[in-house]
């Protein structure tokens, strides 16, 4: 069915003569079929968001509707690849159009020509539903693609066909229960805006580690959590977002770069390819999908993104993979529903935003979670949301950053003061917050007892009280603070310094296990408890804060996990002796 445009306003395409079409279609515009999606109809009018540059469009020209929603391809070669935002492979368009993307391109997301190894699981004979493994493809040495029986498809398995096979071959038949036969390929097709079904959504309860100290031990996130990470240009919002990509324990990592700029997605590109995975040694590429829709591509486009990455997330977890997905950054995407929701002359709400911007950002984090997947095997997965938040100023009294603190329960806030101090990660430890303390407290209390949460109690009431005594050294100066008070600025210090601060560019600090953060805190707060003894039986202060164990504390966050587990010994005993050496020698020493 076709129409003819009668309005062009930017990425906005108002067309008559489609009074069968439905909205989310996708269509095709103009002679070039340039790729859109209809936003509303109001009669046989309809309004249409085009994702690519609609300059010398004019009225006049058709629209043709393709009958099926935005969707995405879902099967073997998304990973290791790279998309733009409604799922075009970049390389592929590459060698097609050159270093410019050309209008109208049009190239599968799966590769039709690749054959990929197919291994049967399943047997002829067997009663299948949606979400049952057929079998699987070898997709990258990191990770094991299983084929599953698509949704809404179920019977018994009449044959199945191993060995070699493109995507779009026919692998296996099922015959339903009203006796036709459903011809099922190893690709399959989902609308983005649809959240793929599950069986049951359980309460997170597994931190995801990060190996990132102040969001592993003050902040934690769990497996299938949410979070938000807002701050002011030059904070550190990507630098957080790559740290997480490269080392957080999940299997597979969704990484959407909207709207921010390309040379952004540049550094993951040249980066991604030369690290290696630390779980498996391979490179971290072979378990990464990007998504960029950078700041100079369409703004429409960049609306879709965020739902293409939650979809190839949520396929991937119905594996039975814990995904992470990582979007930077939705002020961004929430820009593009501004303008478009501008051009289609809605009512606007806060700072012109359209009034539904908290329920579609809810959309994207409601995805979130951990479940039982489809299927008779009991497969759990998760999805992880993480969202860069990019507050004009830095002012998160702004609306995308006040909708987002009501839907996520993490938010870590980075401060552009500790960024310019050379602080990284610069997340504020006295703004930022998690929810998810109370259920991931069993797992952190049945890995490494009781200690590591009152570890983690007692280092944020130092660093609450340093915050306190910042405002009297300020009025009076250090020196007119009570001993016991000097001691907790001196630990506050060294929490901050020798724990909560990272090297990225040292591979032993980069990353730290929760074993090396556990034992790294009970060293600083050690010292603390070991000198407020002494002070009590009348140490000298001085002499207290500047004994050489301590510095070794700074030093040994830099040391390889087994020489750290050796030094951790070594220092808790010489700092006890020499905190003793100074006791002995009393207050004059």
């Amino acid at each position: 069915m076709s129409g003819t445009i009668i309005k062009v306003s930017g990425p906005l395409v108002v067309a008559e003569g489609l009074a069968d079409a439905n909205v989310s279609d996708v269509v095709r515009v103009g002679s070039q079929h340039l790729i859109g999606e209809i936003l509303n109809m109001t009669g046989d009018k309809a309004s249409i968001q085009v994702y690519e540059e609609t300059s010398g469009l004019g009225p006049g020209a058709e629209v043709y509707t393709t009958g099926m929603p935005m969707s995405v391809e879902l099967g073997p070669g998304m990973l290791d690849n790279i998309y733009d935002g409604i799922q075009r492979p970049l390389p592929e368009v590459r060698r097609v159009s050159g270093d410019n993307i050309s209008r109208g391109v049009d190239v599968p997301a799966l590769n039709r020509e690749k054959k990929w190894d197919f291994v049967p699981v399943a047997k002829v004979g067997d009663k299948l539903s949606a979400g049952d493994v057929l079998g699987t493809v070898q997709e990258t040495t990191a990770i094991l693609h299983k084929i599953m029986v698509p949704y809404g498809i179920s019977g018994e398995l009449v044959s199945i066909e191993s060995g070699e096979h493109t995507v779009a071959d026919v692998i296996a038949v099922l015959r339903d229960a009203r006796g036709a036969e459903r011809e099922i390929k190893m690709m399959q097709r989902w609308p983005v805006r649809i959240a793929r079904p599950y069986t049951r959504k359980y309460v997170p309860s597994r931190p995801m580690n990060s190996g990132q100290r102040i969001i592993d031990t003050l902040f934690p996130i769990a497996k299938g959590g949410t979070a938000a990470v807002p701050g002011p240009f030059g904070s550190g919002k990507t630098v957080v977002q790559h740290q997480l990509a490269k080392w957080s324990d999940v299997d597979i990592v969704i990484y959407i770069g909207c709207g921010e700029r390309g040379n952004e997605m540049t550094d993951v590109l040249m980066e991604f390819p030369e690290l290696k995975d630390p779980r498996n040694g391979e490179p971290l590429m072979k378990r990464t999908v990007l998504i960029a829709n950078t700041s100079d591509m369409p703004v429409a486009a960049r609306e879709a993104s965020i739902y293409t990455g939650i979809t190839i997330a949520e396929y991937f977890r119905d594996m039975g993979y814990d995904v992470a997905v990582l979007a930077d950054s939705t002020s961004r995407w929430a820009e593009a529903l501004r303008e478009m929701s501008g051009r289609l002359e809605e009512m606007p709400g806060e700072e012109s935003y359209p009034a539904y911007l908290a329920s579609r950002l809810s959309q994207f984090y409601e995805r979130a979670g951990v479940v039982q997947c489809l299927g008779a095997d009991d497969r759990q997965g998760s999805v992880t949301a993480i969202g860069a938040v990019s507050p004009p100023g830095g002012d998160i009294s702004e609306p995308v950053s006040q909708a987002t603190m009501r839907i996520v329960k993490v938010f870590w806030a980075l401060d552009s003061s500790l960024a310019y101090a050379r602080h990284f990660p610069a997340i504020n430890w006295l703004t930022s917050y998690s929810l998810y303390l109370d259920t991931l407290s069993p797992w952190y209390t049945k890995e490494f007892g009781e200690g590591y949460m009152q570890n983690r109690s007692k280092a944020m009431h130092i660093l609450q009280e340093e915050s306190e005594l910042q405002e009297i050294v300020r009025l009076v100066g250090q020196d007119a603070l009570s001993p016991a008070d000097r001691l907790t600025m001196e630990t506050a210090k060294s929490i901050r310094e020798d724990f909560l601060q990272q090297n990225a560019f040292v591979d032993e600090d980069a990353y730290s296990s929760y074993l090396k953060q556990y034992k790294l805190m009970d060293l600083v707060l050690r010292f603390d408890s070991l000198c407020r003894d002494a002070l009590q039986k009348g140490a000298n202060m001085d002499k207290l804060f500047t004994i050489p164990a301590r510095e070794r504390v700074g030093r040994a966050k830099m040391a390889d996990v087994k020489v750290f587990e050796k030094d951790y010994a070594e220092i808790e005993a010489e700092m006890k002796r020499e905190i003793e050496e100074v006791i002995a020698g009393g207050e004059d020493a």
